[in-house]
């Protein structure tokens, strides 16, 4: 839906796509092929230092149900059916690991014009429930979210989140792991023709009393080209540029140096993605 508040998921989302989407330090390759009746069959191999981890995955899509089957190396298969609109605005989700017994989960969203909700159950005796929600509109939202453990009573997950949304900025604040993180951040579109953009992000420990600032830009260099950096304030720094070269099949380069211990190698990921 195009208006609303979302999910409570989204809160921050700009931000953090911004700062941490498609920067890798691994090599990834992906490839997508259809079959004859519309089988998505994706393909990927990453090489994570010494090892390397692969995954196949088949996405099939009848009318309103997407059915997602993925294989990894390990030899787990995780499948997902998501049906779309069974109702106007509400999207169920039905998932399970095998041989993981304990991982099946059924979860049912639902976006309305000034409300978003997410829960979920695990299908076991003494499931997990999750819940989130937000309420407002496109333009300020507050939300919260939560995961409580039947078997033991306890609540391990609880957050909240404010986000407000002008046309060229969006700036939220949430408060995580039951109260003891506060999380800042801000996304600031700078030139839309160019999908200019700068964001920051800053994170608070109470309890250990730390502090994390990570802030980032990007820009396009032409239509099919991308530029993005980001730098934290341990020193860190990242670049990467994404290029297009032909539709929906993308190259990346990215790396990352330590400007505190520059006698160290820098880190480079490579990610080539092709689609037909």
């Amino acid at each position: 839906m195009g208006k609303g508040p979302g999910l409570y998921s989204d809160i921050g989302k700009k931000t953090r796509d911004l700062l941490y989407k498609d920067y890798q330090t691994d090599h990834k390759f992906t490839v997508t092929t259809y079959t004859s009746n519309g089988v998505a069959i994706t393909s990927t191999g990453t090489k994570k230092g010494e090892l390397i981890l692969a995954v196949v995955s088949t996405q099939l899509k009848n009318k309103n149900i997407t059915t997602d089957v993925k294989v990894d190396t390990n030899s787990n298969l995780f499948t997902t059916v998501t049906v779309d609109e069974p109702a106007p605005g509400l999207k169920t989700i039905f998932s399970f690991i095998v041989p993981d017994q304990r991982s099946g989960k059924v979860e049912l969203q639902y976006q309305h014009e000034y409300s978003g909700i997410s829960t979920s159950i695990g299908l076991t005796a003494n499931p997990l429930v999750n819940f989130s929600g937000v309420v407002g509109n496109n333009c300020v939202s507050v939300g919260t979210e939560f995961s409580f453990d039947t078997a033991s009573g306890n609540f391990t997950k609880l957050n909240a989140g404010l986000n407000f949304t002008h046309s060229d900025l969006i700036a939220s604040v949430t408060l995580n792991d039951k109260g003891d993180t506060l999380n800042a951040s801000y996304y600031h579109i700078v030139r839309s023709l160019t999908n200019t953009a700068v964001g920051a992000e800053l994170t608070h420990s109470y309890s250990s009393n730390e502090n994390t600032l990570t802030i980032g830009t990007q820009h396009a260099l032409d239509p099919l080209t991308t530029v993005k950096a980001r730098v934290n304030n341990y020193g860190r720094a990242s670049a990467l540029i994404q290029h297009e070269w032909r539709p929906k099949s993308l190259f990346t380069i990215s790396g990352e140096v330590d400007t505190r211990a520059i006698e160290k190698s820098a880190k480079v990921g490579l990610a080539l993605a092709l689609k037909p």
